[in-house]
């Protein structure tokens, strides 16, 4: 099938540079989760967890608030290669939801859902109004690449009002799945989570019967 796909494989200094990235993202949650949240984190405690000077924090994110959201984010930016990849005669909304849900049916932790520890902690790092912020702060950025994914797939200028309001919209349905599922006294799995939200979007919102 024909796909629309504009990936290209990684050089050696890139993928070195992500492995960079990653490590002090997963740093900054930890820390956070650690801490009882961010507030009384600097970025100078991050690098150290990380292995890193923090010159080299710097130069890969502005703040800490931006490190502790690039999982959120590298999850959006798979979801778009995703969506890139998707048959090119699919759907739009099928392809937008079969792409959104890939990352989360890749999560080690989607089958059971997270331990109640984990539950408590992640509450209390993403429930802080900065990092909710920061992530619709991404969705919603000219250059997001979701929505340069959508544009590309129906043709449309990167930057286009629709595209970037379909990725702001994704951004949305997501982050309000994620703060109910925070919220639930016995979370199962995300999945089915996500994948209700995304339909009741791809509907335009309809009524229910």
């Amino acid at each position: 099938m024909q796909t629309v796909s504009s990936r290209k494989k990684p050089s050696m200094r890139e993928l070195n540079q992500l492995s960079t990235r990653r490590a002090i993202a997963d740093a900054a949650i930890q820390l956070g989760m650690h801490n009882g949240g961010l507030e009384s984190i600097r970025t100078t405690d991050i690098a150290e967890a990380a292995g890193v000077s923090p010159r080299t924090f710097n130069n890969y994110f502005a703040n800490k608030y931006e490190a502790v959201t690039y999982r959120y984010v590298e999850r959006m930016q798979f979801a778009a290669d995703v969506l890139r990849d998707r048959p090119r005669d699919e759907p739009l909304w099928d392809a937008i939801r079969a792409a959104v849900r890939e990352p989360w049916l890749r999560s080690a932790e989607n089958a059971d859902g997270p331990s109640p520890a984990t539950m408590a902690e992640l509450r209390l790092l993403f429930g802080h109004g900065a990092i909710q912020s920061q992530i619709m702060r991404e969705a919603l950025a000219e250059n997001s690449e979701f929505a340069r994914a959508v544009a590309e797939r129906t043709g449309m200028e990167a930057g286009a009002l629709y595209a970037r309001s379909v990725a702001a919209a994704v951004a949305a349905v997501t982050e309000t799945a994620i703060a109910i599922f925070l919220r639930s006294e016995a979370p199962g799995p995300f999945l089915p989570l996500i994948t209700e939200a995304l339909d009741l979007l791809a509907s335009g919102f309809a009524t229910p019967s």
